[in-house]
């Protein structure tokens, strides 16, 4: 899929650096994801793809270097960063539903307490995107009441429920039965489809072929390549990336 046009950059990473103690984890990123733009990033496990994921909404700190979100630097905390985290959706790997909520009252609940939506209207707006998801008929069930595929798109219904800017996913399928992960992953495709700028740390291949405009591979905490998918996978031109696929895609 070709990259949007109009060149409307809506997340930008410039110089990004994040140490664990000794460990560099995120070295210089520079990352430019624009407006209804599906970048999917991939690399070997330890590569820092979920850090730079969480370093977009500030779930993790970054000791150098700046992101702006919608023209905006992120804020370092208090309600500036809550209003930012409303505007930056976030799938886990873990579900992360109120186990004491139904489903219909996890994804009400952000859009009455942030949004400050009518609660009617939260709810009919709920009920919309649990349909969109495919899971409408569970609305009145607990989170313990649903497989794991089922949770993880309620998830996604609460995170569209705040009408973020950005979707982003860290490995929302590593926790899911094989069985139940295309299910998840079809519910995505269809967001991207939708124009949704999304950014997503995956090990899903097939997805990051089919759904992404770009593929950013790291390695070591760097953006080794950031390309088409159709490149990425027909001609990588770093080692890292060529060793990466050899084990993962098994030639």
């Amino acid at each position: 899929m070709p990259v949007p046009d109009g060149g409307d950059a809506l997340v930008v990473l410039r110089g990004v650096d994040k140490h664990f103690g000794t460990l560099h984890v995120l070295r210089s990123i520079d990352l430019t994801v624009h407006r209804g733009e599906v970048v999917v990033v991939v690399g070997p496990s330890g590569s820092g793809k979920s850090t730079l994921c969480r370093a977009i909404n500030r779930l993790e700190t970054v000791d150098a270097g700046e992101i702006v979100v919608d023209g905006r630097p992120l804020p370092a905390e208090g309600r500036e960063l809550a209003a930012l985290r409303a505007d930056v959706g976030m799938v886990f790997q873990s579900f992360n539903l109120f186990a004491h909520k139904t489903v219909l009252g996890n994804v009400t609940l952000g859009q009455v307490k942030v949004r400050k939506k009518d609660r009617k209207e939260a709810e009919e707006r709920a009920r919309a995107l649990l349909d969109r998801v495919g899971v409408a008929s569970q609305a009145d069930k607990y989170p313990a009441q649903l497989s794991g595929g089922q949770q993880q798109r309620v998830a996604i219904a609460r995170a569209l429920a705040m009408e973020p800017k950005v979707m982003l996913f860290d490995e929302p399928t590593s926790a899911l039965d094989p069985e139940m992960i295309n299910e998840v992953l079809e519910v995505m495709r269809q967001l991207a489809r939708d124009g949704m700028t999304m950014v997503v740390v995956t090990h899903e291949m097939g997805f990051a072929r089919s759904a992404a405009h770009r593929v950013v591979f790291m390695a070591d905490g760097s953006i080794v390549e950031a390309t088409t998918p159709e490149e990425f996978f027909t001609a990588p031109r770093s080692e890292r990336a060529k060793d990466f696929l050899s084990k993962i895609l098994h030639h």
